[in-house]
């Protein structure tokens, strides 16, 4: 997550170059420098081997880390952020009286137990 472009941004999604610029500055003044210089050898390397920019989401991680979010609040933070087009899609649906199916189909393990994270 984090690499790939996106759709519409056909050059660079323009969203990733502000939370590039915003990455920088809130690990400088926060003593952090290590997260954005990681980021950035990383955005390098995938651009270059992998020829796949940043996305918005790329600069996330180092941004929420400097903010002092914790770790675990990153995925809902994520999904909280998608939630409103989430139910834009499922509107849509309803409103074409059409259900839009995934192309793929999982194929993993079937009835798996349950095992909570603490014992993980």
């Amino acid at each position: 997550m984090g690499m790939g472009g996106h759709r519409v941004y056909k050059t660079g999604d323009p969203r990733a170059k502000h939370l590039k610029k915003m990455s920088k500055e809130l690990t400088a003044r926060h003593g952090m420098e290590k997260w954005y210089e990681m980021s950035i050898k990383i955005e390098d390397y995938i651009k270059e081997e992998k020829g796949l920019p940043a996305n918005v989401d790329f600069y996330s991680a180092s941004v929420y880390h400097s903010l002092g979010i914790k770790h675990d609040l990153y995925t809902p933070i994520f999904a909280m952020s998608r939630f409103s087009g989430w139910i834009a899609h499922i509107l849509e649906q309803y409103e074409n009286n059409r259900l839009i199916r995934p192309r793929a189909e999982y194929v993993g393990p079937q009835n798996q137990v349950y095992v909570d994270i603490n014992k993980r």
